[in-house]
């Protein structure tokens, strides 16, 4: 079975491609051979866009996921527009940038705000311009304005974002990189993608992420909400 390649993996930026179908599901999804659309997952929502046929209909992509086989990704314009493409056809997908944008700062934003709060991470979610983590914490006294502060200033160092890669067994001689204790790295490839904030975070990430961390711009923590003994929700937001 063919898989879909991840062109995001590559480079974030890229707002749209040619692809060839590879076939439906059905639930209305459109397998492509190659995309620039995330799939959802790792509390990252799918990306939305378009879907162009060579003739020039337009089709709305609702939202994007893995395909049964996790190997492939699923682009969800619905069973009866589903029905209209052919296998082996090449269409164009286009996405809404302004959205995936605001994801890809708010990614990065959240990345910094583990290394602000060193604790292990329970949960978290990105949202179109806010987000949140979940934390491990005994003792809470948290204070909002304090983390906001040291969060805009490790985005005003303008830190490179870069992703490479190491092997499973690397990743398991080097336990400490994970962060999260509910999401794990996906594994499977024999590979895990890391995502590195120059001379402040590193860790496994699968997700999207700016070029640098002065993209994310000015960011608030809007919430600090006490979600067990040992459970701390800390919200954050793009100030613009």
């Amino acid at each position: 079975m063919t898989a879909t390649t991840l062109l995001f993996r590559d480079d974030a930026y890229a707002t749209s491609c040619e692809a060839r179908v590879l076939g439906t599901t059905p639930e209305g999804g459109v397998v492509l051979d190659r995309t620039v659309f995330y799939a959802q997952g790792g509390g990252q929502p799918g990306d939305a866009g378009m879907l162009v046929k060579a003739e020039g209909e337009r089709m709305e992509i609702t939202n994007t996921v893995y395909a049964a086989d996790r190997s492939q990704v699923a682009h969800l314009i619905g069973p009866e527009a589903a029905s209209r493409l052919m296998e082996g056809e090449t269409v164009t997908v286009q996405l809404d940038w302004p959205r995936r944008l605001k994801r890809m700062r708010i990614h990065t934003a959240l990345h910094l705000l583990s290394v602000v709060l060193p604790y292990p991470v329970t949960g978290g979610a990105i949202g179109d311009g806010d987000g949140r983590l979940d934390f491990d914490i005994p003792d809470a006294g948290l204070d909002k304005d304090e983390i906001t502060e040291k969060l805009n200033a490790l985005i005003a160092k303008d830190a490179p974002v870069t992703e490479r890669w190491i092997t499973d067994e690397e990743l398991d001689a080097n336990p400490g990189l994970v962060k999260t204790m509910a999401v794990k790295p996906p594994r499977g490839s024999g590979r895990v993608r890391l995502v590195e904030i120059e001379g402040i975070d590193l860790q496994p990430c699968g997700g999207t992420h700016v070029r640098r961390t002065a993209e994310i711009g000015t960011v608030a923590i809007t919430a600090i909400e006490k979600k067990g003994k040992q459970n701390r929700r800390v919200r954050l937001s793009l100030a613009d």
